[in-house]
């Protein structure tokens, strides 16, 4: 007889509780009412479109400016303070060291997935036909996801062109024998 009795104040405890609950909401909707503006405080209007056909109502992708144009006015130095993040999974020396990532010595104009005793996913191992040129890193370093989706690479990309420029030509400096820059 005392199980049934224990079961009983279970269902109880279950019931109060939910009946608690629903009160506390009740009551809370009645005490906190929010105040619908009839109209707006800040009012956003987009500009008509030019030309006011269906493509103009379309935003345009921004375009980002060959890379030969970011590389002549790019600085190495300051893509040595930005590629400081690199190291934290590629070695930047001549030791050609592989860590998380593959060693970035000699990376341009290197093949793709080709750094010896690295093993790299397949969206870049399919890649390995085409070298790491300027316009390569360049998409690369845009969004790794992007050129080359299931890539086991997690960085999220460099989304500023003239920051992404000091990066490439920074590791063009990562070399004995540093590639010419494009046009040259």
């Amino acid at each position: 007889m005392a199980g049934s009795l224990e079961g009983n104040k279970l269902v109880a405890a279950i019931l109060t509780a939910g009946i608690v609950g629903m009160g506390s909401a009740v009551f809370a909707g009645i005490l906190y009412r929010p105040h619908h503006l009839e109209e707006p405080v800040y009012v956003v209007e987009a500009a008509a479109p030019a030309g006011g056909g269906a493509e103009a109502a379309a935003p345009a992708a921004a375009e980002s400016q060959p890379i030969a144009t970011l590389l002549a006015s790019a600085s190495a130095d300051n893509g040595a303070k930005t590629a400081k993040k690199c190291a934290a999974c590629h070695a930047l020396d001549s030791s050609g060291a592989n860590k998380v990532g593959p060693g970035l010595w000699n990376v341009v104009n290197r093949p793709i997935a080709s750094h010896e005793g690295f093993s790299y996913s397949e969206a870049l191992a399919s890649k390995k036909d085409q070298t790491w040129d300027y316009d390569h890193l360049n998409h690369f370093l845009t969004s790794p996801k992007t050129y080359a989706p299931g890539t086991k690479m997690s960085f999220a990309g460099i989304s500023k062109d003239s920051e992404r420029a000091d990066v490439i030509a920074y590791l063009r400096t990562l070399s004995d024998n540093p590639a010419p820059l494009p046009g040259s």
